[in-house]
């Protein structure tokens, strides 16, 4: 039963490696609706060309996308100057031209658009009540309210434009500081958990939050203009690409981008219908699925990531355990450095693997399955090493090899506490899975991730109930197997 759950897993992992690629050009968008909105006016526009564009949602930030684009995962994402120069290019100045930010991208075979027509610069903002009070105008005011709570973008804490430089540059010295996920700042600000919160100025929440925008009176923040990167061999590649980048050139007003944000954020409404409606495009060419296409075509991209991650670890896992129960003095410091892999957060894991394998579903399962050996493996050395020494010089005593002893008497005898091991692993993936949306793995994750940033919670459950459903049945399914493998005998003691 066992050899032959392991080659039907196998199966499923070549099947998923084996898997045909889509060649269609691929654009990816940050984890803030802006991005998201512009990166579907590109795709409506290219269709509008004849190209089928592959649109990588909500990928994370700008570290993320840069390395995406510079090794090929994708081939373009809107960027905005003032990231390129503090960020990206550490080698120009803040106040380069466009022309010099073109000539340092092009060394690394990336391109830049012309600016798309609005300016969206960081700045940081108070409630209106708390700003009268305090007589709060600028950011030097800030300098003077050390008791403020600072509530920031876990971005804009770590970039070289965001929050080092800018406490550096006004002096600040806060004695609390959070690091929150961007859309929830706003409601971290309304709610009173949160004095000061950073925010971009195309922000529809701005106005709805009744936010006072603190002035930047030292002028620490670039000019920040809207701007397509994208690889030079994608656009010689594909002209009608080329061609609708060169077409959404200064045609995105501050104002209409604004409006775009607002209706998105605050009327709730999607991102491709408002993309299109910007375009002036017929609706049915924005191909919006239902939500049962939404979730059967969800449920096929958890299940690859969970079935080909599971797969390939109980194809090494189990050897791995085998063998660490052969090599008692080997076994410890083998079950140690799969322990090792469990305390590397799954975020991290993601982006260390995005070097190697790049964005998407690659990662993803690479991440799942070094998430996945330590239950496998644990328990193939503890179900192994729990048989009693009377059972094994038996059957030694048969004179039966090695290999057949391990095939028909012993890992019989482990079954119950292997498959245990692996229904661990398998339900554990299925959880964990729901991250890979961050780096475009698809999925469950991608509701759950797009509920959080609207605020929206009927779509956090269109992710998080299937993900919770998905998980029972796993569980169920594996407890099933469970009994099955099992031989007879063990099973009697408890029917009694």
């Amino acid at each position: 039963m066992i050899r032959r759950l392991v080659v039907a897993l196998a199966g499923l992992l070549l099947c998923g490696a084996a898997s045909s690629a889509d060649d269609r050009p691929r654009i990816g968008s940050k984890n803030f609706t802006e991005s998201i909105v512009l990166a579907e006016v590109l795709r409506l526009e290219a269709q509008r060309h004849g190209l089928q564009l592959e649109h990588k949602r909500a990928m994370g930030g700008s570290a993320i996308l840069w390395k995406a684009l510079l090794e090929g995962s994708i081939d373009a994402y809107p960027e905005y100057t003032g990231t390129i120069t503090r960020e990206l290019l550490h080698d120009l100045p803040a106040d380069a031209t466009l022309d010099r930010i073109g000539e340092g991208l092009r060394k690394q075979g990336i391109g830049i658009s012309q600016p798309l027509g609005f300016d969206d610069s960081y700045a940081l903002g108070v409630s209106q009540e708390l700003a009268a009070r305090l007589n709060l105008h600028t950011l030097s005011d800030l300098r003077a309210h050390p008791e403020l709570r600072f509530g920031l973008s876990n971005e804009f804490m770590s970039r070289g434009d965001g929050w080092p430089g800018l406490m550096a540059a006004y002096g600040y010295a806060p004695t609390s500081i959070k690091a929150l996920d961007h859309g929830l700042a706003y409601r971290a600000l309304a709610g009173g958990a949160a004095d000061v919160i950073d925010l971009y100025t195309t922000d529809a929440e701005i106005r709805n939050y009744h936010i006072q925008v603190l002035e930047d009176d030292r002028h620490y923040f670039p000019s920040y203009q809207a701007v397509w990167l994208y690889r030079l061999d994608a656009a010689r590649r594909t002209p009608q690409f080329e061609a609708s980048l060169r077409d959404l050139a200064g045609g995105v007003s501050l104002q209409a981008m604004r409006d775009m944000n607002a209706a998105v954020m605050l009327d709730k409404r999607d991102e491709t219908d408002v993309a299109a409606g910007f375009l002036g495009i017929n609706g049915s060419v924005q191909q919006n699925a239902g939500m049962a296409d939404r979730l059967w075509h969800r449920t096929l991209e958890h299940l690859r990531l969970v079935g080909i991650s599971l797969g390939a670890a109980i194809v090494f896992g189990l050897p791995i355990g085998i063998f660490a129960a052969r090599v008692r003095r080997l076994g410890q410091a083998i079950l140690a450095a799969t322990a090792v892999l469990q305390t590397i957060p799954s975020l991290a894991m993601f982006v260390f693997l995005i070097p190697l394998l790049g964005i998407g579903a690659r990662p993803a399962i690479a991440a799942l399955f070094l998430y996945s050996l330590l239950p496998i493996v644990r328990n193939t050395l503890s179900g192994l090493a729990s048989i009693p020494a009377p059972l094994r010089e038996a059957a030694a005593s048969l004179g039966l090899p090695a290999g057949v002893r391990l095939l028909r008497i012993e890992l019989p005898l482990a079954a119950r506490t292997i498959i245990a091991g692996i229904g661990t692993a398998a339900v554990i993936n299925v959880g964990t899975a729901t991250l890979g949306a961050l780096i475009g793995a698809g999925g469950y994750g991608e509701p759950i991730l797009t509920g959080i940033r609207l605020g929206n919670v009927p779509q956090i459950l269109e992710g998080a109930v299937p993900a919770a459903l998905l998980a029972l049945l796993v569980l169920a399914l594996f407890q099933g197997i469970e009994h099955l493998v099992t031989p007879r005998g063990l099973r009697l003691p408890a029917r009694n």
